[in-house]
């Protein structure tokens, strides 16, 4: 059977993964299932931390339905227009932490919708969430795995996204070709704000701060704001798949549940970065 190029490798040997239907092989030897949806459990039992590592079914669940109804568009917009500025007519794509693949699918169908040939792939340590991701973007490549030990090759990858998700700067350096794009995305100080309101007795705006990282030039930073009228079923699914529904007192959480629906504001800053050309400082 003829086997595809992969942009994931081996996490054992490092050595380039090829697909065959059901499963990925290495030149070493080692065998990976492929699961009915097409995702693959890259993620070796000694770097797993957890029996169920991640975002459980309940989050996972509740953002997708949140997204997929298209209340963040204009991040999603944001991140379309960035990755079309940075990609030429062919390149690979990284999403770190790409959840349920909202943001994953929305590149990828920007990018090849310009008529670019793209490989891409998403990695998250949440089970339930890649598993949806390789649903909603059959063409694209989906593993279990961690951002610290991203089982793709050393300056593989043109594009790296990264939403919300753990920054580990120095994996991110590894696979990024020189000159390479990094978009990393954060709160901005209003997000969910009014969420936060009604949450808190004494609820805090998130911290703003343009950090420049070894390895990287800083391009810009590219806010994205937005206001959202959330209501019944969504009002929950959005608190639900944030971290406050685990850190939330429960008069908030009863405080929320008494309401018919919410203006809330969404506001997010990508940092745009590049790798640089030169190796890290050892």
């Amino acid at each position: 059977m003829e086997e595809k190029s992969s942009l994931l490798c081996c996490p054992i040997c490092g050595q380039g993964l090829s697909r065959e239907a059901g499963r990925y092989l290495c030149p070493g030897g080692h065998s990976y299932d492929r699961a009915r949806e097409g995702y693959v459990h890259l993620l070796p039992a000694n770097r797993k931390h957890a029996k169920e590592p991640g975002d459980d079914k309940g989050m996972t669940a509740a953002r997708n339905r949140f997204l997929s109804k298209g209340y963040y568009a204009p991040l999603l917009e944001a991140l379309q227009a960035l990755a079309l500025e940075r990609i030429g007519g062919e390149g690979d794509v990284l999403d770190s932490g790409c959840g349920e693949g909202y943001y994953t699918q929305g590149v990828f169908q920007a990018l090849t919708g310009a008529g670019k040939a793209i490989r891409l792939a998403g990695i998250d340590l949440s089970k339930p969430s890649v598993r949806l991701a390789a649903r909603r973007l059959p063409a694209g490549e989906f593993a279990v795995a961690s951002a610290y030990h991203l089982p793709v090759g050393t300056q593989t990858v043109d594009l790296l996204l990264n939403c919300f998700s753990p920054l580990a700067l120095e994996e991110f350096h590894r696979v990024l070709r020189p000159g390479g794009a990094f978009l990393y995305v954060v709160p901005g100080a209003d997000h969910l704000w009014e969420l936060k309101q009604v949450l808190y007795d004494t609820p805090y705006r998130n911290k703003e701060e343009n950090v420049p990282y070894e390895g990287f030039f800083y391009d810009t930073v590219v806010p994205v704001r937005a206001r959202m009228g959330v209501s019944g079923e969504d009002l929950k699914d959005l608190f639900q798949m944030t971290p406050y529904y685990w850190k939330t007192p429960k008069e908030g959480a009863a405080r929320l549940a008494e309401l018919d629906g919410l203006d809330i504001t969404a506001d997010f800053r990508i940092h745009v970065f590049r790798r640089d050309r030169a190796p890290l400082a050892q």
